[in-house]
């Protein structure tokens, strides 16, 4: 189940994870919100 969090992000992460999603963008057919690509990332760091 998702939960809706508020965080304050600095404006170079944002930046970045805005690149990221439109890296996904161009190499997927599909949309990628961008509380996907914050996801994801969060995910990868726990690995």
């Amino acid at each position: 189940m998702n939960q809706r969090i508020t965080i304050m992000l600095d404006e170079e992460v944002i930046k970045k994870l805005r690149s990221l999603q439109a890296k996904q963008i161009k190499e997927s057919s599909e949309s990628v919100s961008f509380s996907k690509v914050i996801n994801d990332c969060i995910v990868k760091s726990f690995k």
